[in-house]
């Protein structure tokens, strides 16, 4: 069977870098299967996806040998091993509201989603921690006031429980490029609005006093464009004569917590695949 491993770089932007990693995984008989790279304001990032036929892994000289070329480059570089079918290790960041952590916390504990293991809850406040502790898993408060200290500790949270994607069950933060990047189309975000209409913080009032006929939800991928990333899965209900915001907003969080499952049930298929900034099955 295939090893496989995962590869972030992530620096200032600087000539060769491409040709340095991949001239050394050639070295260490790797095939490469994908490889996307940006730069946004100097800042260079690039996603690898590297496998090896059996035998032919040294695993401790492909980490030296990576460890060696971030020192030279200045640069963070990570790599992860993976199995390609293992249980894919979830981790859900939340913020107060409980109905999207919940429904996707009850589903995994009731086995009916097989693919998924979640290994830890983040949150910017510390209010679900009693729904988490009920579940028997690990809360992590990482208050949120100081975004660049906030996302490295939650960057390292991360990485101690080897999570291969996130959740953002109502997560009431705006996470940055740099943050993003590590877990590229890996971060599922549940958006109160049929996107693109309405992003921000308050589509259920903005859709409210706009007089909306139909008011609906997206599950997207998180990019470094505010609600702006790749759907998902979409749902949406109609608004009846004499609905009370209070009454749109409850309707609004049940299919919240329906769609973000429905798209971390698509997601785990493994049949999903981002072109040219939409998604589609594969």
């Amino acid at each position: 069977m295939k090893a496989y491993a995962t590869i972030t770089v992530i620096g200032r932007d600087k000539t060769g870098v491409v040709a340095r990693i991949t001239s050394f995984l050639f070295e260490q008989k790797a095939n490469i299967e994908a490889l996307e790279e940006q730069v946004t304001r100097g800042q260079f990032s690039m996603t690898l996806q590297a496998s090896w036929r059996p035998a032919q892994l040294d695993a401790a000289a492909v980490q030296q040998g990576l460890a060696r070329l971030a020192a030279a480059l200045r640069m963070e570089i990570k790599l992860r091993f993976t199995e390609p079918n293992r249980r894919q290790r979830m981790a859900i960041m939340v913020t107060r509201e409980p109905l999207c952590a919940e429904t996707i916390l009850d589903t995994a504990k009731s086995g009916r989603l097989p693919r998924a293991q979640p290994v830890v809850v983040l949150g910017s406040r510390p209010d679900l921690a009693p729904l988490v502790d009920k579940h028997g898993l690990p809360f992590v408060h990482v208050p949120w006031e100081d975004r660049p200290r906030a996302e490295q500790t939650a960057l390292r949270v991360l990485e101690e429980h080897a999570c291969d994607f996130v959740v953002l069950a109502r997560f009431m933060k705006i996470l940055s490029p740099n943050f993003v990047w590590r877990y590229k189309n890996k971060i599922i975000n549940i958006h109160p609005s049929l996107l693109p209409s309405f992003p921000g913080p308050q589509p259920y009032r903005q859709a409210y006093e706009q007089g909306v006929k139909i008011i609906g939800v997206s599950a997207h991928f998180v990019t470094m464009d505010l609600d702006k990333g790749p759907i998902i899965a979409q749902s949406c209900f109609p608004v009846k004569p004499g609905m009370t915001l209070a009454q749109i907003v409850a309707t609004g969080q049940r299919h919240e917590a329906r769609t973000l499952l429905k798209a971390v049930k698509l997601y785990l298929t493994k049949r999903l695949d981002v072109y040219w900034g939409v998604v589609k099955e594969v």
